[in-house]
Order: structure tokens, then C-alpha cells, then sequence
């Protein structure tokens, strides 16, 4: 693999794209359960999912360096534009054409929810842009983990559910406040690393505000009831829900023991086992 194709790969941040799936599949379990569903308006909810998600990597990358938050040789993964690798013009234009071919498939689902969805597309939207940028970045100012449970969890898990079904439930609702404490993990590993870079630029993450053994606390909080909620409520997920909450807090005494680079994994970890639990959640759906 070429330089160049690396550092746009890493620019992705690959390790937090389970975090996107695993609500989709999560609201494709829910969908299941009915006996009455379509595949394509999922695949295509997995598509602009995907690409929403890429698109707000991108812009996070692209604003943080803009606004003097990244660093050459910060502890988490390398920052193309922040090293030289990518020009920030090229980023800025990644960010609105990846933003763009996501509102496109988005534009597509209409047919299958109506034209309100356009009200959903473009909050979504906004939340791409707002997360990094803006008047009020929702990252720089402790707002990031609301954020990623809205989007990572309530609209994904729901919307795909009623995308493929005609109609929300109980469950999606249910499954959708489990992905997103879930999602929500992904975030605090992240900011936790970044807490001593995070807090000497400005820029106030959870971690930031509370502190780091606020932010591993409430990683392991999190954990803790998406696996009683998941066990209480999610039908034949009782096995999947014990397996996860092992593995949690494993992953917790981990991050609470390390700082730095170290726990550069445990962010994929947690989003791995986050795309775990929605896949064995779907297949114990049929």
C-alpha cells in the first residue's frame, strides 16, 4: 500500500467505523424480529451510514487542525493534514464530497419513509458539520458523547428499523439507547488518550472537564447497562449480554491501569465488540 493511500486509510480511522455499522445492524435485528422486512433500504442505510460517518472523520480532522487542536506526534493515531500528508484544501474537499454522496443515498430512502426524511437527512447532516465546526463544536465543548448517542445510536438503530418495517417499536427504542451507550465507549477511550493534549489546546472533552477517572468510570458505567438492558429486553440475547459485559470490563481495567498510545487499541477493541454484540444480536433474530 502506497504512502499516500495509507494516509488517507488512516484519515477514515477504520477502528471507529464498527461504531456506524453496529447500529445499522442493530436496527436490522430489531427489523427481523417483525417477520415483515426489506434488505435493500438496510443495505442502503448501511451505505449512508458508512459514508456519514467518514465524512464527519474527515471534517473532525480538517477543523481540529484548523482550529490549532491536533499536534504533530500526538499520542493517538496519525493526523494526515496535522503531519503534511494531506493538504487541508484536499481534506475540506473530502469532507463535503463524501458528505455529499451520503446525502445522495440518503435522498434514496425517501422512497421507502416519505419525504420527511429529508428533515432527518439534513439534521444529520448539520450534526456531521457540528460535531467539529460550527459556533458551538459539540466535541469541543463535552457535547461529543450526546452526540454520538443520537447519531451512533437513537437515529441509526430506529430509523433502520422503520425503513425496513413501515414502523418503529418498542424494541428499536430499546436496542437504540444500548448502541448508542455502546457507541458512546468508543468516544471516552478516545478522549481519554487525548485528554493531556485535548486539555493544553482548549478543547473540553468529558475527560477534560471531569477528568480521566471520571471519563473510565463512566466508560465502565456505560457498559454495565447496555448489558442489563440488553439482557432485560433484547429477546434471546441473555448469553450475548454476559459475554459482553466480560469482555467490558476487561477492556475497562485495562484503560483505567494505562494512558497514551497504549490504549490506541482498546478504541478498536471497544468498537469491535460493540459490532460483535449487533451482529450476534442479529443472527439470534431469525
Amino acid at each position: 500500500m502506497s504512502k499516500k493511500i495509507k494516509t488517507w486509510v488512516e484519515a477514515v480511522r477504520v477502528r471507529t467505523l464498527p461504531v456506524s455499522i453496529a447500529g445499522v445492524l442493530s436496527g436490522a435485528a430489531c427489523a427481523v424480529t417483525t417477520g415483515q422486512y426489506q434488505i435493500l433500504p438496510i443495505i442502503l442505510c448501511l451505505l449512508f451510514a458508512i459514508l456519514a460517518q467518514t465524512a464527519s472523520n474527515f471534517a473532525n480532522e480538517y477543523y481540529d487542525f484548523r482550529a490549532g487542536f491536533d499536534k504533530a506526534g500526538r499520542e493517538g493515531p496519525r493526523r494526515g493534514v496535522t503531519e503534511g500528508d494531506i493538504t487541508p484544501s484536499s481534506m475540506r474537499t473530502a469532507t463535503f464530497v463524501t458528505l455529499g454522496l451520503a446525502c445522495g443515498v440518503g435522498c434514496s430512502l425517501i422512497y421507502w419513509g416519505g419525504w420527511w426524511l429529508i428533515a432527518v437527512g439534513l439534521l444529520i447532516a448539520i450534526g456531521v458539520m457540528a460535531y467539529s465546526t460550527g459556533p458551538y463544536p459539540l466535541s469541543h465543548h463535552g457535547l461529543g458523547e450526546i452526540a454520538v448517542m443520537i447519531f451512533f445510536g437513537i437515529i441509526p438503530v430506529n430509523f433502520t428499523c422503520y425503513l425496513a418495517t413501515g414502523s418503529f417499536s418498542t424494541l428499536s427504542v430499546i436496542s437504540s439507547v444500548i448502541t448508542g451507550l455502546m457507541g458512546t465507549n468508543v468516544l471516552l477511550v478516545n478522549n481519554y488518550r487525548d485528554q493531556p493534549d485535548d486539555a493544553a489546546v482548549g478543547k473540553r472533552t468529558l475527560a477534560v472537564i471531569f477528568g480521566t477517572r471520571f471519563a473510565s468510570l463512566f466508560y465502565m458505567f456505560n457498559g454495565i447497562v447496555a448489558a442489563v438492558l440488553a439482557f432485560s429486553y433484547l429477546p434471546g440475547c441473555s448469553y450475548i449480554s454476559a459475554g459482553y459485559l466480560v469482555c467490558h470490563l476487561f477492556l475497562y481495567n485495562f484503560m483505567r491501569t494505562h494512558r497514551g498510545a497504549v490504549l490506541n487499541p482498546i478504541l478498536g477493541m471497544t468498537a469491535c465488540l460493540m459490532l460483535l454484540f449487533s451482529i450476534l444480536q442479529l443472527v439470534v433474530s431469525y
